[in-house]
């Protein structure tokens, strides 16, 4: 990874945050400029989804398609049979969650160019509820042939990955926030699906673009453990962290953005250098991130784990701060998963 690429506030207070349905919203503009084929569909959803702008700049390519998700997927079909590349953006809960049986049958199965965008994802969606919080969507996403499933970190990166996803043949699912997180990374930083990136390395100092003099004492830790992560939890692995290394546990932080097809080499190589990994993830432990990167150790270098995720439950109102840490996935919960899995090395 080229240094200076990560936001160099990442760690300071004034660090600022934003929606990542927001960057989807900014990447559909620019699609729409660039690209005639796209079209935009949404289940009486475009406010929330952040398509709205879309919605009145080109209204030509532009459907609502009302409380109707499983036909909404049937009509994105339709139009990617015909050569336009349709973006479905609806929550998550409700797409793919209601149109599973029409997402596998009428796009993968045909391994047509449709977009499908979950919004409200995880329990960060707060008040709502268990109702809105999908907590299952890549684990039945990444389950099916044809799918491309992707989880960007951050405002940023939901917009270039929005972008990259138009170019991207075949079925792609993307899955974002509602609430305001932390934007750790760049516009200048360079994105590609299926590649994971390094965003702290504790052994190599010059690769990190941050100054570790300036926050530990410690200058020549090794690395003891991998940190795999996805979404807008990955600001969170990144303060674990730093916390750890002033702890004198070396760590490597890496986005794992591309679930499917996953970057196995960079993982396998971490792995190897670690010994021990944590995974974390605003989603269930069963069938998430976590899971496909246990798939790959366990036919390639079995390693001893932890998991940090949502623990085979449903969700519940509340504040998003206070239940990613009932649920055991907040910086804390973090730290204490790789204090685990250190002592069974």
């Amino acid at each position: 990874m080229p240094k200076g690429v990560l936001n160099p506030k990442v760690f300071e207070k004034d660090l600022e945050k934003k929606a990542t349905r927001d960057g989807y919203g900014r990447g559909l503009m620019e699609l729409g400029e660039m690209n005639e084929k796209v079209v935009v569909l949404t289940g009486d959803l475009k406010e929330s989804t952040r398509a709205e702008e879309f919605f009145k700049k080109y209204p030509e390519r532009s459907i609502e398609c009302g409380v109707a998700e499983q036909n909404m997927t049937g009509i994105a079909a339709g139009l990617a049979a015909a050569g336009k590349i349709p973006f479905v953006s609806s929550y998550a809960v409700f797409s793919p969650g209601r149109a599973w049986d029409q997402v596998r049958v009428s796009v993968c199965y045909s391994n047509l160019n449709v977009k499908i965008s979950g919004a409200h994802t995880g329990v960060s969606v707060g008040p709502d509820g268990a109702t809105h919080q999908a907590l299952e969507d890549i684990a039945i996403m990444r389950v099916l042939p044809n799918m491309t499933v992707v989880v960007p970190c951050d405002e940023i990166e939901t917009r270039k990955m929005t972008l990259a996803a138009a170019s991207c043949p075949g079925p792609v699912y993307f899955r974002f926030a509602r609430e305001k997180t932390a934007v750790i990374t760049t516009e200048e930083m360079p994105f590609e699906m299926g590649r994971a990136e390094v965003y702290w390395d504790s052994d190599n100092f010059q690769f990190s673009i941050f100054n570790f003099q300036s926050i530990s004492k410690f200058s020549n830790l090794k690395n003891q453990i991998a940190i795999i992560g996805c979404g807008p939890l990955l600001y969170d692995c990144l303060v674990a962290a730093k916390e750890l290394h002033g702890e004198g546990i070396g760590t490597m932080v890496i986005n794992n953005h591309t679930v499917k097809p996953m970057d196995e080499k960079t993982i396998i190589e971490a792995v190897e250098k670690c010994g021990a990994v944590v995974t974390v993830e605003e989603h269930q432990v069963s069938g998430g991130m976590g899971s496909a990167v246990a798939e790959v150790l366990a036919r390639n270098l079995p390693t001893p784990m932890e998991f940090v995720g949502m623990p085979d439950k449903f969700g519940e109102s509340g504040e998003p701060g206070e239940l990613l840490k009932k649920y055991g996935m907040d910086v804390a919960s973090i730290k204490m998963a790789i204090k685990r899995v250190l002592a069974r090395k």
